[in-house]
């Protein structure tokens, strides 16, 4: 009875412990859309995460300033440098990566809105326990911008983020097709024609720099 009753006990209390903010697991493959409030930018991208390395992999096709565009891309923070991939012409641009590596994880700061259940509760399997984090980071350039993210309540995969800076004003990103792990880890290596290719400068706004709200 006893034993019962100390079981019955730690069952509430783990039913009743409030969401914590968390990290998202370091390595992820996936697919993602966004899109910007000012319809400047709308895109589907396919993704590969390493957070241990500071490596992204973005195979994307959208619209940016009406015009079509596609784009592979490699991103590597610790060496401040991003591939721009062409396989059918077997060429590389290599170009300055200026902005910081965001791990995706819910900040320790961050403000709990609530926890729902998306899809339905009616019966098993048809739907999926989230929580909602609010609130605001520090940029490179010493701005601020605000945050709304929606991750998983069981191993923080990201849903969404909604993003906004005085610049870009909102931007919208849905993750969906989560798979844990790297399905490809050769996505995350420059491909040997990228060996000789020389850094270049940047001109100008590129979609992709949205996607260092990532």
């Amino acid at each position: 009875m006893r034993l019962l009753v100390a079981f019955t006990c730690l069952l509430a209390g783990c039913l009743a412990q409030k969401p914590q903010p968390c990290g998202s697991p370091p390595l992820l493959t996936g697919s993602l859309s966004v899109s910007t409030q000012s319809e400047k930018l709308s895109a589907y991208a396919k993704y590969t995460y390493d957070a241990l390395g500071k490596r992204i992999r973005l195979k994307e096709l959208g619209s940016y300033k009406n015009h079509t565009f596609y784009i592979d891309a490699l991103l590597l923070y610790n060496q401040g440098v991003m591939y721009k991939i062409n396989y059918k012409k077997r060429t590389c641009c290599k170009k300055p990566l200026s902005v910081d590596f965001h791990p995706l994880a819910i900040p320790r700061n961050a403000s709990l809105l609530g926890q729902v259940i998306l899809g339905a509760s009616s019966g098993p399997g048809q739907g999926l326990l989230v929580n909602t984090w609010a609130g605001e980071v520090q940029m490179k350039n010493n701005g601020t911008a605000k945050y709304m993210s929606t991750v998983t309540e069981f191993g923080c995969i990201p849903v969404s983020t909604l993003f906004h800076t005085n610049k870009s004003g909102w931007v919208v990103t849905s993750f969906f097709n989560n798979v844990i792990g790297l399905e490809d880890p050769q996505q995350l290596i420059p491909p040997p024609f990228c060996e000789d290719a020389q850094l270049e400068k940047e001109d100008g706004e590129d979609p992709l720099t949205f996607f260092s709200l990532f």
